[in-house]
């Protein structure tokens, strides 16, 4: 809807979910080119390697936590990208004057996409020690 016009000329399903959630941030109503540029690449290249990921879990591929890390680590990215740049600018777009747009829309919802990567990430860094480990543990038997 953004690549076309913007959020607040649609009325179907979809523009009713994203119109209520510009009620706390303004920007996804009007196409802000920083938004619209961020959800592109989100949509394509962690797209892409969310695909790429399932398929190395499910088929226990070597390169899993690689892309699972290079995916966690785009997202916090664009997150960070998503809100900062509204941040340094005293937040003109956040409506942090109602509750529930404030704690339940911008805090909460926005958390789980910090959370899980956070999560993802860690997970990675286990089995990458434990990896480490075993390898280790291999060549000291050998010697």
């Amino acid at each position: 809807m953004s690549l076309f016009g913007t959020v607040a000329q649609y009325d179907n399903i979809l523009a009713v979910l994203w119109k209520e959630y510009g009620n706390a941030d303004a920007r996804w109503l009007y196409s802000d080119p920083t938004i619209v540029s961020l959800e592109i690449l989100t949509v394509v290249l962690c797209g892409f390697l969310a695909l790429i990921l399932i398929y190395a879990i499910v088929k226990d591929k070597y390169y899993r936590h690689f892309v699972q890390i290079t995916l966690c680590v785009c997202e916090l990215y664009g997150g960070w990208m998503t809100f900062c740049p509204d941040w340094l600018i005293g937040s003109p777009n956040l409506n942090t004057s109602n509750w529930l747009y404030l704690w339940v829309y911008l805090v909460f919802f926005n958390s789980v996409w910090v959370i899980v990567p956070g999560l993802l990430l860690w997970q990675s860094w286990l089995a990458l020690k434990e990896m480490h480990q075993k390898k280790n543990d291999a060549v000291k038997k050998l010697d």
